[in-house]
């Protein structure tokens, strides 16, 4: 069996090369959908889920929209996302190991977190200067300064448009412990990422996502994040909405065992399992030592 995870074109690729191959497919973080098919992840992630042979849907809304398009109840199964293990397990090593904030010379709550990178934004030169411009506009109007991390596609579409820059700061991409321990310390975070929104859910951390869909619907049912498209006026005006949230929701992908369930059904499902001894270990660690 080939697991694969989320929505990229490597995905996409795996999962196609399999199943010509007659090996069987499972698909972890399926059901997804932002019903957009300009974009290319909701080409991949539609693709591969009806390519796969068991589908891990990170919660029951998606377990519904895989029903819903005909897919097997029986290869269907709601596990949580792994991205809550790895967020709980790498924001304790995080914390361990790096001081991004001396890195950076960032306060903690004392700052934004912005993130862009999507193809629909940073390809088109009137959103992407958009979002620059309320970015900067934000942090003037609110006397914050917004941290941004810049993407290697961004910043040569940045040049390639002929966007300047001001209002801002950008840094260098980070390594994930550090970004991890940004992300927990920003008082907002503005993003066009999926696996960002979720993060910020997870940590407690409003989110305004910089597009006009998203396929992580939960996360605005949990009030946790809001929709702002790239207007510069309707970015302050979500952003300042959810600085007044009180951070009380209830994260909707899971308890951080994601990965053991996952497991124990390709176990049960997908016959014999082999791990190496460090795999297995882990394993046993995260399901109680059984």
């Amino acid at each position: 069996m080939v697991l694969v995870e989320g929505d990229t074109n490597t995905v996409l690729a795996g999962a196609l090369a399999a199943v010509k191959l007659g090996i069987r497919v499972a698909h972890v973080e399926a059901g997804l959908r932002s019903y957009d098919l300009t974009m290319p992840e909701e080409i991949n992630r539609r693709l591969t889920d009806h390519c796969s042979d068991l589908l891990f849907a990170p919660t029951t809304r998606s377990r519904r929209t895989l029903i819903s398009e005909q897919i097997a109840k029986e290869k269907i199964f709601v596990t949580g996302n792994t991205i809550v293990d790895a967020v709980l397990q790498n924001m304790e090593i995080s914390n361990k190991k790096v001081d991004v904030h001396k890195t950076l010379g960032t306060t903690p709550k004392a700052y934004f977190l912005a993130t862009i990178h999507r193809q629909e934004n940073v390809d088109n030169p009137k959103r992407l200067r958009n979002i620059v411009e309320g970015l900067a506009r934000l942090s003037r109007k609110l006397e914050v300064p917004v941290i941004y991390p810049i993407h290697p596609r961004s910043k040569k579409q940045l040049k390639t448009h002929d966007i300047t820059v001001s209002g801002i700061t950008l840094v260098e991409p980070l390594d994930y412990l550090s970004f991890l321990q940004l992300e927990s310390d920003a008082r907002l975070i503005l993003t066009d990422s999926g696996g960002v929104q979720e993060e910020a859910c997870i940590l407690h951390v409003p989110c305004v996502t910089l597009r006009y869909n998203t396929e992580r619907q939960e996360t605005l049912e949990a009030g946790c994040n809001i929709l702002a498209g790239t207007d510069p006026r309707t970015i302050i005006s979500k952003a300042k909405l959810m600085l007044s949230k009180k951070r009380r929701w209830t994260n909707p992908f899971g308890d951080g065992r994601s990965g053991a369930r996952i497991v124990d059904i390709l176990i049960r499902k997908g016959g014999a399992l082999h791990l190496d001894k460090r795999a297995e270990e882990t394993f046993r660690s995260v399901n109680g030592g059984s």
